[in-house]
């Protein structure tokens, strides 16, 4: 009988399960929006996450696998993103001189473009469609929490 109760899901009360679902439903919701506003740059999330990661990195270019982790990519979303970026002229691949088998991600001057276009009305609809909704507190307790499981996820992760 205790084995069963070790074993038994720990369900949800009301309280839990309205936070999660108001969770899910509210960042899945605002990840389409803000991808969405982003399409007007021809952009999408995630490829606006690499332009950033890659403006922000020396000489604009980084390793495949860094940005993959940077971007909370798997290397094979990266790969084709980058094709897809690549055809758009945003980025370049360039092999890395001391290991043949890897790969540098360059951002090219229009990419640079691209980010630039892009940024403002990216932040102004964070803004609008996130921040404005919160208090300073809110902010400070939004970044504690995320910061304290995205630490645990990170942990899991190296653990695996």
């Amino acid at each position: 009988m205790a084995h069963e109760n070790a074993t038994a899901p720990r369900w949800l009360n009301p309280t839990e399960m309205k936070a999660w679902r108001r969770y899910i439903l509210a960042s899945r919701r605002l990840i389409d929006e803000l991808d969405a506003d982003l399409g007007e740059h021809d952009l999408s999330m995630p490829d606006y996450e690499i332009l950033v990661q890659l403006s922000e990195a020396p000489d604009r270019k980084m390793r495949m696998s860094e940005l993959a982790a940077n971007a909370l990519l798997s290397r094979s979303r990266l790969s084709h993103r980058m094709k897809v970026m690549e055809k758009a002229g945003w980025v370049k691949r360039e092999a890395c001189p001391v290991d043949k088998r890897g790969y540098f991600a360059v951002m090219t001057p229009k990419g640079w473009k691209a980010i630039v276009a892009a940024a403002p009305d990216h932040v102004d609809s964070v803004r609008t469609r996130f921040m404005d909704h919160l208090t300073k507190a809110d902010q400070q307790v939004l970044a504690e929490i995320f910061e304290r499981i995205e630490e645990s996820l990170r942990k899991d992760a190296m653990d695996v």
